[in-house]
């Protein structure tokens, strides 16, 4: 994801600027990317999810977040790279071999908020527990990031994350990004085998689209199309721009090849 954030940042018009990218991506991020033909494709994708976690992230904050956590935080760098106020509170929560990685590449950057890293393994239950209450207890409005997470939980896993969150008060808002079976279909026959060799199988598509969540404490807000974002981006080849102009609904999308950024709202 680095490097699509990098090629990205190195257009005239580009979406978004992440001046870190090509720093953290280097030249193994690289070689991995070109080595994923399928993922080469359809980096268009990647850069309208980015935008839209951005573009939600900046809602939230002028809606008075006071806390934004990111959970499998990797080598995001919205800390440093998205004008925050100073005042806000932004903890990063990944394994730590990411976090120190990351740490050492942007050893000389300043965020522009308060950040905090948190070294975890988010499928150790009791720990993320603990971590959930120790923030939820020290806002007044939170919100959660899931960037490029979900799609590699068990759907098991993905409610028990969902209902731990919503146990805090002031976790108010969740974003997601999630996909269709359609689509995990299509990732599995492209890509599917090299995901599984590197320990990173691709999971979670919950037929239900984004009302999955619904009883577990969170209700689907606004549903935004990675597909028709990238077409509004000017980022989709050719043969998919007639295709992004189609109407669609913000329901389940069954066997019809999508994905989409969700904003979760906590159900009181």
């Amino acid at each position: 994801m680095a490097v699509y954030r990098a090629r990205e940042t190195e257009r005239a018009d580009a979406a978004f600027r992440d001046p870190y990218a090509r720093a953290l991506a280097g030249e193994r991020g690289e070689r991995i990317a070109i080595s994923m033909p399928f993922f080469e494709e359809h980096a268009w994708a990647a850069v309208a999810r980015t935008q839209l976690f951005d573009r939600f992230v900046k809602r939230l904050v002028q809606h008075g977040v006071d806390l934004i956590v990111n959970l499998a935080a990797g080598l995001d760098t919205r800390p440093y790279r998205m004008k925050l106020p100073a005042a806000l509170r932004w903890v990063e929560v990944d394994l730590p071999e990411i976090l120190d990685y990351k740490e050492g590449v942007l050893a000389d950057a300043q965020p522009t908020c308060a950040l905090e890293r948190v070294r975890l393994d988010l499928s150790n239950a009791d720990a993320r527990r603990g971590l959930f209450e120790r923030l939820g207890g020290s806002a007044e409005r939170a919100a959660v990031l899931t960037e490029g997470l979900l799609i590699y939980l068990m759907r098991d896993e993905a409610a028990s994350l969902a209902y731990d969150l919503a146990r805090q008060r002031s976790f108010e808002y969740w974003v997601i990004d999630i996909v269709s079976p359609g689509l995990m279909e299509m990732l599995r026959e492209r890509s599917g085998d090299r995901m599984r060799d590197a320990g990173a199988p691709f999971l979670f598509a919950p037929p239900e689209g984004a009302a999955f969540f619904t009883p577990l404490g969170w209700m689907p807000a606004e549903v935004k199309s990675i597909l028709k974002t990238a077409g509004k981006l000017g980022r989709l080849p050719f043969a998919l721009r007639m295709l992004s102009m189609l109407p669609e609904s913000s329901g389940p999308q069954g066997s019809r090849p999508w994905s989409g950024v969700v904003l979760l709202t906590r159900r009181n």
